[in-house]
């Protein structure tokens, strides 16, 4: 028997403060909260995934592990660096929108030209 993959679930970040994460993530990407626990918060990243905050004393940060975030286009990307400026979050050269979150984890924000013709067909259709 084969496994078929379908895509990702979740993705799950380690922050000092679970509450202001949320925040953080629902200003600059207008991610919805899902549902909450203690120490923890929901975000939906997607139809179908979504980003789950943990928080933790001690976050392990790495120098190369992270995750990427596709929005449609150019324009998109620039908002997000506006909204990140405005926070005195400084992006990391070569990579048009690459950062650290203010708890040290590490996000690409990328564009539909850079990714499967799937996703461009799935936003048409609004299985995205």
């Amino acid at each position: 028997m084969d496994v078929h993959v379908y895509g990702s679930n979740h993705i799950a970040l380690e922050v000092t403060d679970a509450e202001a994460a949320a925040a953080f993530y629902q200003e600059v990407f207008g991610m919805e909260r899902m549902r909450e626990g203690e120490g923890q918060a929901f975000m939906r990243l997607g139809p179908h995934q979504f980003l789950a905050i943990f928080q933790a004393r001690e976050p392990h940060r790495d120098a190369h592990r992270h995750f990427g975030i596709i929005v449609r286009d150019d324009d998109e990307i620039d908002e997000v660096k506006r909204r990140l400026a405005a926070r005195s979050i400084e992006l990391i050269p070569p990579f048009a929108c690459e950062f650290r979150d203010p708890w040290g984890n590490l996000i690409q924000v990328v564009d539909l030209s850079v990714c499967t013709p799937w996703w461009a067909t799935a936003l048409e259709s609004g299985d995205a």
